[in-house]
């Protein structure tokens, strides 16, 4: 049953579509908000919970598995749903001016959440490092973006200083409200299919969200809207595994930039998570992200952004592990559409150019 369906709160007793308010006021009693709160929305949640087909059959063990599509979100990642939050709650406190560090999901959301509110935000990236498609977004939302010789987490310690000295606020994942917001997810989860997912699989770059997940999860679960707990299984590329190493990576390298960070700082929440969970946190290559992107794209006909694709990537890695007839949930954090040129470098396709503009050209292009 679709989560649309499963929230009275959006239909009229006859069950006709009215208007998804966003998920601040669809899920308002569950977030720090009063009715003095100006709630800056694009509209951002209800994402579709997508069941795989291919996948499942190759996992085997009448397992059903679905993907939560978050790049569907307003500006096509899981960002937003922290996002109105920080955006609102900083909007309550008179704020004009937001500031964040991005490898380029954070920069765009923060970007056009601030905009919606009539604040200037500021936005400090990796110069050389954060996807064309992102960069477009933050400069199009009109935001004043600052490149950086440096890596994610030299450009978080600078943001933070800032937001210490000056009166800007901070909206990155230290920001306790981009937590609340992202809570969401797992309320979706659970609404959509009644239950928690025997694992929750999802990337893990700063480690924000699968705090936040597990925030959500067990907030429902202590209200009897389920009955269990999911264990939280987090990936990480191989060079960029701090959480998996238990150490900072001075130099992160991956093609998932979306979780190309060294030094998390969600790292003693992500630790937490992970023991009461009883979860497991483990490293994937970039080949293994790729050919789970690939595989997402050519035969679920879902494109993601890769770093989205650890998720699925580990866990074809951790198949053997999972128990028959398990229901899971992996998680996609952005469109793919955010790194077009990864799609455009790592694809199956045929490519026929330079071809006669005729009918019998064609034909012969196409095998007939």
């Amino acid at each position: 049953m679709s989560i649309l369906k499963r929230l009275p709160r959006i239909f009229d007793r006859s069950h006709e579509y009215k208007h998804w308010p966003g998920l601040i006021k669809a899920y308002k009693k569950w977030l720090p908000v009063t009715d003095k709160t100006p709630i800056i929305t694009l509209q951002e949640g209800a994402t579709p919970l997508i069941p795989l087909k291919s996948i499942n059959e190759l996992i085997g063990k009448n397992v059903k598995i679905f993907v939560k599509y978050d790049g569907l979100n307003p500006t096509g990642s899981f960002k937003d749903r922290g996002m109105t939050m920080a955006i609102s709650k900083a909007k309550e406190d008179n704020c004009e001016a937001v500031i964040c560090a991005s490898t380029g999901n954070t920069s765009a959301s923060a970007a056009a959440y601030a905009k919606r509110g009539g604040m200037k935000s500021f936005v400090l990236i990796p110069d050389g490092y954060v996807a064309q498609g992102k960069l477009a977004q933050a400069l199009v939302y009109g935001a004043e973006v600052l490149a950086i010789k440096g890596n994610f987490d030299k450009a978080l310690n600078i943001v933070q200083e800032l937001s210490n000295r000056y009166p800007i606020t901070l909206v990155n994942s230290v920001n306790p409200y981009r937590i609340q917001g992202q809570k969401t997810a797992a309320f979706e989860i659970i609404d959509s299919i009644g239950e928690a997912p025997d694992w929750l699989c999802i990337p893990m770059g700063n480690a924000g969200n699968i705090t936040a997940y597990w925030m959500g999860f067990e907030e429902y679960y202590k209200a009897g809207k389920s009955k269990k707990l999911p264990k939280m299984m987090g990936f990480q590329a191989i060079g960029s595994a701090p959480l998996v190493f238990n150490k900072t990576i001075e130099n992160p390298e991956t093609i998932a930039t979306a979780i190309r960070i060294g030094n998390p700082v969600n790292k003693e929440k992500a630790f937490i998570v992970k023991g009461k969970s009883k979860g497991k946190f483990t490293a994937v290559t970039d080949k293994e992200i790729i050919d789970a992107y690939k595989l997402l794209g050519k035969e679920e006909g879902i494109f993601c952004e890769p770093a989205s694709a650890a998720s699925i990537a580990g866990l074809i890695k951790l198949k053997e592990e999972i128990p028959p007839n398990s229901t899971i949930v992996c998680v996609l954090t952005g469109n793919g559409l955010k790194d077009p040129d990864c799609a455009i470098n790592n694809n199956d396709a045929s490519f026929k150019n330079n071809l006669e503009p005729n009918s019998d050209e064609i034909a012969k292009a196409i095998g007939f």
